[in-house]
């Protein structure tokens, strides 16, 4: 169940990252996700051999188990530290690149930064950078000569706005750099709490199987009737 969710958690990033991916010049962000679901799929695994080890008693088995979750520890804590890292690296990133893909809008294209413009400012209810009066200075507003904006900057309830700059009050009022930062660092979050969970269960997990190898060390009884033997 742990692998699951874990595995379910760094496809939510990737699906996320998706959409904001015109905002990024690193894929940066991609690496605590990929890290995530390799554990996740390896932790299904170990999961199989723990179980299967305390079903046999067996001591090796036990062990192993013991030593892979203690790696898989480590790399949680790393998920955990390059989180912490690349979530404070965002609001640089966007900074940095967001004025280039608004300039890159030409309002016909799908595939291209248009698409993922047109996507954020309805997703997360925004225009233009920090308000709708930067689509002024852009090279598409310049070129359409129409004082207006892009449809997708209109309030999702008003169904007959032109996005026209002449009524302020049918768009958006909030820019979307500030929204799209909040968002990216909110998946971020996602990962560190994700990884910082299960990093307990496996905690939990190896303190479980240490102590049935502390009990089957400690218990030369059982050891023999394992073997066959008997005991007087």
């Amino acid at each position: 169940a742990a692998a699951g969710i874990l595995c379910y958690v760094g496809a939510y990033v990737f699906i996320t990252y998706d959409d904001y991916d015109h905002f990024f010049e690193d894929v940066y962000t991609l690496i605590p996700a990929v890290i995530i679901i390799a554990v996740g799929t390896l932790l299904f695994i170990i999961g199989l051999i723990g179980c299967c080890a305390t079903i046999r008693e067996s001591r090796c088995g036990l062990a192993t188990f013991v030593i892979i979750l203690l790696l898989v520890f480590i790399t949680e804590v790393v998920v955990v530290v390059l989180g912490y890292i690349y979530r404070a690296k965002v609001e640089d990133e966007v900074d940095h690149s967001i004025q280039k893909v608004y300039n890159r809008y030409n309002g016909t294209n799908p595939d291209a930064a248009s698409r993922a413009i047109d996507y954020v400012q309805r997703q997360l209810r925004c225009c233009g950078i920090h308000n709708y009066s930067d689509w002024e200075s852009t090279i598409w507003f310049k070129q359409t000569k129409n004082n207006s904006v892009p449809l997708s900057c209109c309030k999702a309830a008003l169904s007959n706005c032109t996005g026209s700059l002449t009524r302020p009050m049918d768009l958006y009022s909030e820019g979307c750099e500030a929204l799209v930062v909040k968002k990216l660092q909110e998946i971020m979050m996602y990962v560190i709490w994700a990884a910082l969970a299960f990093a307990a269960i496996q905690l939990l997990g190896m303190l479980c199987a240490c102590i049935v190898l502390c009990r089957r060390s400690r218990d030369p009884a059982y050891e023999l009737l394992i073997a066959g033997g008997t005991y007087a």
